[in-house]
């Protein structure tokens, strides 16, 4: 009886240690398995175009100086009038230009003990702004602007920051994007061509950020606009 019960245990010991190393390979080429199927690349796609800017935002910024506030101001609306008579004259539309409120300094407020007196007591900043979407006519105009400095209009051309803005991004963005993934896709079969692989379905996609940048110093008209996309494709054999 003993023996019986000795010999079961042993039977049934063996059984078990069958069943776990049956589990034990089973799980490992489970894993195996996983591991082939997580075989992936990680490719990039590039897209960049140029674009023209749509909107150009034109500050003209002019300063006058005189010892008499009426005279100066009389001066100031007769020069803001002048250059808004320009611009219409050159095909700039009156909705699309706006006059700030001068900037006006009195020198003789701002001497602190200093003996030397100024020239001219006041003097005042004058900003007419251009805000349109008729970016050749404006930048020929900018080159004619030395016409009104001729009628004595003293410009402050150190201050002017001229903006293009392209504002037409989601316009373009579904055909950069395809243009990209497709890039990205071509890298990605050519390596698995290389690694004697099949490529397969994607197992994740990221879009990175579009930029909009000037083309060069010298066209800040033209944008040069770029997104790259990161996707990552399955491989087996």
């Amino acid at each position: 009886m003993k023996d019986t019960t000795i010999a079961g245990s042993a039977l049934l010991g063996a059984f078990i240690c069958l069943g776990l190393a049956a589990f034990g390979y089973l799980i490992s080429n489970a894993v195996i398995a996983h591991k082939l199927y997580d075989r992936h690349v990680t490719v990039k796609g590039l897209s960049e175009r140029e674009y023209n800017a749509d909107i150009v935002i034109w500050p003209i910024q002019f300063t006058v100086a005189d010892n008499d506030l009426t005279r100066l101001y009389n001066t100031m609306e007769g020069q803001s009038e002048k250059i808004r008579s320009f611009l219409v004259e050159n095909g700039i539309l009156q909705t699309e230009i706006t006059l700030e409120s001068p900037a006006i300094t009195d020198k003789s407020a701002q001497q602190y003990g200093d003996t030397a007196r100024a020239e001219f007591r006041y003097t005042a900043v004058q900003t007419v702004t251009v805000y349109s979407k008729n970016i050749e006519a404006v930048r020929k105009i900018m080159g004619l602007l030395s016409q009104l400095g001729k009628s004595g209009i003293v410009f402050m051309g150190e201050h002017f920051q001229t903006e293009y803005l392209f504002t037409r991004l989601n316009e373009v963005k579904p055909e950069m994007i395809e243009e990209a993934t497709t890039k990205a896709r071509e890298v990605a079969e050519k390596f698995a061509a290389d690694s004697k692989s099949v490529l397969g379905k994607i197992k994740s996609a990221s879009q990175g950020q579009f930029t909009i940048t000037e083309r060069d110093r010298n066209n800040p008209h033209i944008k040069h606009v770029r997104v790259v996309s990161t996707v990552a494709y399955y491989l087996s054999d």
